[in-house]
């Protein structure tokens, strides 16, 4: 504003929040609406006979899967596009585009089952997933910025896998995001006396940022989604087979790189290691506990089933303000100063809640084509070695939360009625459990092959390149993936998929 406005106002606007007064009528009215919206889904989500997004109608069209797809695109071209990618790092402007698809999917639905599929879909999409999603994210994400882990090692090959190696270990518990935002910094002070240094954040996206949050629906959020359509949260630690497999193999391809890579670095530079050394130290170990909580929360409660210990049915969205109540306790008892080291802002899970509000309603469309398309798909995914390739190739271009969405609901409509060795979802349907194992490591672990494929990617990344250390670009970092990856994936292909 400029100074004459500022005097010209009158005491009480003086006053206002800046926050406040930014926002025009216009955004005032958007917000009303959502808060409108917003509670009579509530409402109609606690009712008992609330209808879903999956009720027996025909089919959406083939061409209603625009708006997914092309959300999808955006999100993966945006970034890259030279004069959209400085556009694209506002929140607010991946909120409208997220918002505009997402109403291309309402329009459709409006036009083609009415008002009452609408509903259904929103609440369905919104109330019954999105929300629990976005709130276990954002609980993990906050209370984990409230831990920090500081100090300068030497930084010798041993010393990096083994941080390599605890983050993979933590992952799955404090989420992808958390570990490495609690993991990656330390870990560029250790090696900021040192030249060599790229491999170190690449492996560290490969192993900490991916591969290590496959064993807890808490680890990544294609897991945690599985888990709101039914799959049961201990499930994944079936996977522990497959994941321990990954890791060995890329801690000792990485150990030999940098091996290799440390005999490269001038005797300076050593010297400068070896002498500039701080022991770690731990700051917010109370929010430790917090995680835990969290965990735990997210594993025992379900709405409408009983509490342990308690004995009382959960109240619909109980876990969900559990999880809030935890956060909101952490934030106020951390000291401050913890979350400056760890340059905590909210920025990254405000583009995950922006993004994936469009994300959850757009992928309504696809879904139910999947599910009514099932004995169409049989010749393309015939094994759960098909599963595997096919979801993994699509969480390294897109994202992989939605596309395991995607997936799990082909194998489920593939399933055959006299199936064993299902694992039974939310809706009714089951899934063959080597499907669910395919789908399931292909999202997770691919997701490493992109800079896109996991939310994470593009954080370390970024955080890297603020630290000095001059990260590949997008095709770059594929190439580091093509080559590392594969043939670690294809192994895991012929040894357990």
């Amino acid at each position: 504003m400029q100074p004459s406005k500022v005097h010209a106002a009158a005491p009480s606007k003086r006053n206002a929040s800046p926050v406040a007064s930014s926002l025009t009528g216009a955004h005032w009215f958007a917000i009303a609406a959502a808060a409108g919206l917003f509670v009579w889904l509530l409402l109609r989500s606690s009712g008992a006979n609330h209808p879903t997004a999956t009720a027996p109608l025909a089919a959406p069209g083939l061409w209603s899967v625009f708006p997914f797809v092309g959300l999808l695109l955006a999100i993966a071209v945006f970034p890259v596009i030279p004069g959209v990618a400085h556009w694209w790092e506002s929140n607010r402007n991946r909120l409208l585009v997220s918002l505009g698809f997402g109403a291309a999917t309402v329009v459709y639905y409006l036009a083609t089952a009415g008002g009452e599929k609408v509903l259904a879909v929103l609440d369905h999409a919104l109330m019954q997933e999105y929300i629990p999603f976005i709130v276990l994210l954002f609980s993990l994400y906050v209370i984990s910025g409230g831990i920090s882990l500081q100090g300068d090692l030497a930084a010798h090959p041993i010393t990096n896998t083994a941080f390599l190696a605890i983050g993979a270990a933590i992952a799955s518990v404090i989420g992808t995001t958390g570990a490495s935002m609690l993991l990656i910094r330390p870990l560029l002070q250790t090696n900021s006396e040192r030249r060599h240094v790229r491999h170190t954040v690449i492996f560290f996206i490969f192993l900490v940022s991916n591969v290590g949050g496959c064993l807890l629906p808490t680890g990544d959020p294609p897991l945690f989604l599985g888990y709101l359509r039914g799959v049961p949260f201990l499930w994944t630690l079936s996977l522990w087979k497959e994941w321990a497999f990954a890791c060995f193999i890329l801690l000792v391809i990485y150990f030999v790189w940098d091996c290799i890579a440390h005999k490269k670095e001038t005797i300076r530079d050593i010297a400068r290691d070896e002498s500039q050394r701080t022991p770690l130290t731990l700051n917010g170990k109370r929010n430790i506990a917090w995680l835990f909580a969290i965990v735990l929360t997210a594993a025992l409660i379900k709405p409408g089933e009983p509490v342990p210990v308690f004995g009382f049915r959960a109240f619909p969205y109980c876990r969900e303000l559990l999880m809030l109540i935890f956060t909101a306790v952490s934030v106020p008892t951390t000291p401050r100063r913890i979350r400056e080291d760890n340059r905590f802002t909210y920025h990254a899970i405000l583009e995950v809640a922006a993004l994936f509000v469009g994300i959850f309603i757009c992928m309504q469309t696809p879904i139910e084509i999947l599910k009514s398309s099932g004995a169409a798909l049989q010749p393309y995914l015939a094994s759960p070695d098909h599963f595997f390739w096919a979801t993994g190739m699509l969480s390294s271009a897109l994202d992989n939360a939605p596309t395991y969405v995607v997936f799990l609901q082909t194998a489920a409509s593939m399933t055959p009625t006299d199936a064993v060795h299902t694992v039974t979802l939310a809706d009714g349907s089951r899934v063959l459990a080597e499907s669910l194992t395919a789908v399931s490591l292909g999202a997770v672990f691919m997701g490493a092959n992109t800079y896109i494929g996991n939310g994470p990617n593009f954080m370390v990344r970024s955080i890297a390149e603020q630290s000095g250390v001059k990260m590949p670009s997008f095709f770059g970092y594929m190439a580091y993936s093509g080559a590392i990856l594969i043939p670690v994936f294809i192994l895991i292909s012929i040894l357990f998929v």
